[in-house]
């Protein structure tokens, strides 16, 4: 008995001289400076992940604004079946390129109806046609050319009569106003073709065209040489504009609407809405091109978008008006 006591206590020493689990003070701190060290290595990748992120998020901000932008300028001309401007260059106007713009004018689609009414928001009479009696501001807006527009490119807004729908100027009083009938020729040779049509669009001196049954009731000429659809309205169908324009480094869609969106008490060509499709636009440039034969007008687009870190985004297409190939 003796012997197993002293055998036992034996063992209990040594199990307590055994290593205890844990660390030691110096292994703690190893095991922190570690740890920092890596999670500053960590934090240090994030920061330049997300740092290199930032050039990305811009350049793609710049693309969606640009494709955009250009989308909306393509599917107006291509829809539309008259561009207004720019209008095709002048050999009177040696100091500047009228068919080289700033700005994209085109008359609105036929297929747009935005108040839902079931009437084509192109169609101002509700009769089904389009454009076919046309007052003498083309426009109805009350200015010359395109209201707040800079038609010609000569550095001025809405200068002369209202009538005068092109801002043509050549000191003749005659050919400042409706001096191009709607009759496929270039009346004024100004290199456009029906740019500034009278109130008599054709200019005849009939109600419609001269001895033709417009209305099909039976008579042709019996009313105003204004009428030219002779359905006892003057001048009620205009064109309707739809405008790209830059307001500084803002590219604008002018939509026009048929509800009077000024509160004038009337719709007009002055109710339209204005949205920004595009901001840093440090490039717009729309060109008619020249006609060499082909049946409808082709339109060159550049547009360009620089962001304040120098990344830029350049697109440029070509569009026939009417969309034909």
């Amino acid at each position: 008995m003796c012997f197993s006591r002293r055998h036992n206590s034996k063992k209990n020493r040594a199990a307590h001289r055994l290593p205890q689990p844990g660390f030691t003070y110096i292994e703690l701190l190893i095991s922190l400076l570690l740890g920092s060290l890596l999670m500053v290595g960590i934090s240090s990748a994030l920061s330049t992940g997300f740092s290199g992120s930032e050039p990305v998020r811009g350049k793609n901000e710049l693309n969606r604004q640009a494709r955009f932008a250009m989308q909306r300028m393509q599917q107006a001309v291509s829809q539309s079946p008259w561009l207004l401007v720019p209008f095709a260059d002048r050999m009177a106007t040696v100091g500047w390129k009228e068919n080289e713009r700033d700005v994209l004018a085109v008359t609105l689609p036929h297929n747009i109806d935005s108040d839902g009414d079931g009437v084509a928001d192109a169609d101002n009479d509700g009769d089904g046609l389009f454009d076919e009696d046309l007052p003498a501001d083309t426009s109805n807006d009350g200015a010359s050319g395109l209201i707040g527009i800079d038609d010609d490119g000569n550095g001025s807004v809405d200068e002369g009569n209202a009538a005068n729908d092109d801002e043509y100027h050549i000191g003749f009083a005659l050919f400042d106003t409706n001096e191009d009938a709607i009759n496929g020729d270039d009346d004024d040779g100004d290199g456009s073709v029906d740019d500034d049509p009278p109130a008599d669009m054709n200019r005849d001196g009939c109600s419609g065209r001269c001895d033709v049954d417009e209305d099909g009731d039976g008579n042709s000429n019996e009313d105003n040489p204004e009428n030219d659809d002779e359905d006892d309205q003057d001048d009620e169908d205009w064109y309707d504009a739809v405008v790209f324009y830059l307001s500084g480094s803002d590219l604008i869609e002018r939509t026009p609407v048929p509800w009077d969106e000024d509160l004038s008490g009337s719709v007009d060509g002055r109710d339209f809405v204005e949205q920004t499709i595009a901001e840093n636009v440090t490039l717009f440039a729309v060109v008619r091109e020249p006609m060499t034969g082909e049946r409808t007008q082709l339109v060159s687009l550049s547009l360009q978008l620089t962001a304040s870190d120098g990344q830029n985004v350049q697109l440029t297409t070509q569009v026939r008006v009417g969309g034909a190939l």
